[in-house]
């Protein structure tokens, strides 16, 4: 079952009402921005405290199987009994499900495509906190870009993890790239909402056809939600 994306603040609305695939084992949310899946420690709302709201129908509550950043938006898949959760959590570990990322990045970005090879590492320090940096002696992540198209200092760029790490897109796009993701106060440009958006899932399920979902680019996002759309497949 498939369902169109209503748009609107998640505190608005019931989380079932952002659901973008949903049948006997699986769910895929399209997460709003600014809704942390965990309870953060301060307190306040998550995903995790309104599950009540993604049971349609089933006596237990579903279960996330990946993270997204409290700023990101997009594609979250959900299990909703314990066998699911075991083959997804084994797609995840063996690298067959597929992720698919956008976001807007500071600067015009020339080359059309390419592989970010960066290990990385924990830095923590009491001023700053932690986050993580690209570290030789890290752990290994890797990340495919494409460029979607740039204007006005600005480029629209498609990144495929292909490893599951921390903050590695927005490190990768710092780091890897030298163009940090606007909204992102920090690894990117800080300013505004982040703009980061997990735009497309494809989940492998056996002899059961794959999910594959395609969650649009939010409102605020502007024009470069039609261009996005006019390179989609």
């Amino acid at each position: 079952m498939s369902f169109d994306r209503p748009y609107g603040l998640a505190k608005a609305m019931i989380l079932s009402d952002l659901l973008l695939f949903a049948d006997g084992e699986a769910l895929v949310l399209d997460k709003p921005a600014g809704l942390p899946v965990d309870t953060p420690k301060r307190g306040g709302d998550s995903i995790e405290q309104r599950l009540d709201e993604l049971r349609c129908g089933f006596k237990r509550l579903p279960t996330p199987m990946h993270r997204l950043d409290q700023d990101t938006s997009g594609c979250l898949l959900f299990a909703r009994h314990p066998s699911a959760r075991a083959k997804y959590q084994q797609a995840f570990e063996s690298g067959s499900v597929q992720k698919v990322y956008l976001a807007l990045v500071a600067g015009e970005i020339a080359e059309e495509e390419g592989l970010i090879d960066l290990p990385l590492g924990k830095k923590s320090s009491a001023e700053a906190g932690w986050r993580m940096i690209g570290d030789p002696g890290g752990k290994p992540a890797r990340t495919a870009w494409k460029r979607i198209g740039s204007r006005e200092g600005r480029t629209l760029v498609e990144f495929r993890p292909l490893t599951g790490r921390t903050h590695q897109i927005r490190v990768h796009a710092r780091e890897g790239l030298g163009a940090g993701i606007f909204g992102d106060r920090v690894y990117g440009v800080p300013g505004g909402p982040m703009l980061l958006h997990a735009s497309r899932l494809i989940v492998p399920r056996g002899s059961k056809p794959p999910i594959d979902v395609t969650a649009p680019l939010p409102e605020h996002w502007g024009e470069w939600a039609s261009l996005a759309a006019a390179d989609a497949p």
